[in-house]
């Protein structure tokens, strides 16, 4: 199973209340249940969704996972080649005569997800009904999560931090809300107008929800809880959040679409947060945390090596593009290749190992080079990457957003002293006059490469 059973006791138990609003349309339990009972007759053995957030989009989800069914949820906004060819990857399936809205197997597969991509064909894996189960339950408890909250997730259904909210939402009672497409007056209104309880985002959607929220008067006093995925949370949103939103506890969570949770940390209305740091909080319920080497051998505390976890909530593994080295079983251990460390239980991250920059020999993680750079006064956030050089094969280069004033590349390189190896310091530095994301609202370190290499006016060199 993963929530078709509970959909079902909801509409059973409460059949006019609220449990999905996309922007203006709204479903209740009994509606949701009843509108994908009615697609059933149509909906075959494979379902590919690729469509913007709609109503329709929930009502043809909940069917499409209906009995064995399995769903693949694409990204609209891929060209439509890459579409195309994902869908015929996932190939065709037969007409279904079963019309039960019921969970399937727990052992079968429900999802086909995808990892990321817009010019090469993604990965595909697969997640079985009680991968999700097991998810659903451990989220549950770590958040908090209560039939009484409404929860907003602001971004595409089609990004998994939003379908999981969804699921999870229908799977615990709790009426979930989103929006036709990411606008920042859309989601306050939601916030001023439907009650919101519980934000689910990324930290750039974050910051712009607390930013303008504050300088519009925007009242957020009765957001209980933040839940932020994605990348690591800074200090300025960090401390835009805490002042927008005054009572909310922030739930910051380290996890994989290919392992699910790994590790999280709840933070209280203002209890201070470590935003410099490399900690993410310790495992997550029902997760066992190990660091081993590439060999499966146990490192010591502080060790430097593969972030490895055992528990219920892994991926069955790949449909196709699996290299050996996306997703990796170590002695029943699994990793993606983040790499990371333990100390004193709180898990640290370093990571993702094709992320490594490799200069004249040299390991360096952006993210090392990132917390760095964003610790040098006068600084907002940074990003760093890796571009090609042919005498190092690599050079460590950093795109900056300062938080006032101009910066200069002196500046930088003599804020760094006593906070970074000179060997793992930016040999050019790039003032942005925006961050580089994906249309998912993610920092990209690929998107800052592309701006770089086509001279793009969001990135100024700095002599």
């Amino acid at each position: 199973m993963p929530f078709l059973d509970k959909l079902q006791l909801w509409a059973d138990e409460r059949p006019h209340d609220t449990a999905v609003v996309v922007g203006t349309s709204r479903l209740t339990w009994a509606g949701l249940r009843d509108a994908a009972t009615m697609l059933l007759q149509n909906t075959a053995d494979i379902t590919v969704l690729a469509e913007p957030n709609s109503a329709r989009f929930v009502e043809r989800y909940v069917a499409a996972v209906a009995g064995d069914r399995r769903c693949a949820v694409l990204d609209p906004e891929w060209p439509l080649p890459l579409i195309q060819e994902v869908a015929a990857r996932i190939g065709g399936a037969g007409k279904r005569t079963d019309t039960q809205l019921v969970d399937g197997n727990a052992g079968s597969t429900f999802l086909i997800g995808l990892t990321s991509g817009t010019t090469s064909v993604p990965k595909a894996f697969t997640r079985s009904r009680s991968s999700w189960q097991v998810s659903f339950e451990a989220s549950i408890e770590f958040f908090g999560l209560s039939q009484e909250d409404r929860t907003l997730a602001t971004g595409p259904l089609s990004a998994s931090l939003n379908l999981y909210a969804l699921s999870e939402c229908l799977y615990a009672g709790a009426a979930f809300h989103t929006l036709e497409s990411f606008d920042v007056g859309a989601a306050h209104a939601a916030i001023t107008h439907d009650g919101i309880t519980r934000l689910v985002l990324v930290p750039t959607m974050l910051r712009l929800l607390s930013e303008r929220g504050l300088a519009g008067e925007v009242d957020a006093s009765g957001i209980r809880s933040i839940v932020c995925a994605g990348s690591k949370l800074d200090a300025r949103t960090l401390e835009a959040a805490r002042r927008w939103a005054p009572h909310a506890a922030i739930f910051e969570y380290y996890g994989a679409s290919e392992l699910s949770f790994v590790s999280g940390t709840r933070l209280a209305a203002g209890e201070p947060l470590d935003a410099g740091g490399t900690g993410i909080g310790l495992p997550f319920p029902g997760v066992e945390l190990r660091i081993l080497d590439d060999s499966g051998r146990p490192l010591p505390e502080g060790g430097h090596g593969n972030i490895c976890v055992r528990s219920g909530m892994v991926s069955n593994g790949y449909l196709w593009g699996d290299d050996g080295q996306a997703l990796r079983c170590l002695d029943g251990w699994y990793t993606v290749g983040d790499q990371g460390y333990l100390e004193e239980g709180t898990l640290h991250i370093l990571g993702r190992r094709s992320d490594m920059i490799i200069t004249s020999g040299k390991n360096v993680y952006p993210h090392e080079v990132e917390l760095a750079l964003a610790s040098v006064p006068g600084i907002e956030i940074a990003v760093a990457a890796g571009a090609p050089d042919d005498i190092r094969g690599q050079k460590v280069i950093a795109g900056v957003v300062p938080s006032y004033g101009a910066v200069t590349a002196i500046q930088l390189r003599s804020g760094l002293d006593g906070l970074l190896a000179r060997d793992k310091r930016p040999l050019q530095y790039y003032v942005l006059s925006e961050l580089p994301v994906t249309d998912r609202g993610k920092v990209s370190r690929m998107v800052l490469l592309d701006w770089i290499k086509n001279h793009d006016a969001r990135a100024q060199p700095l002599g």
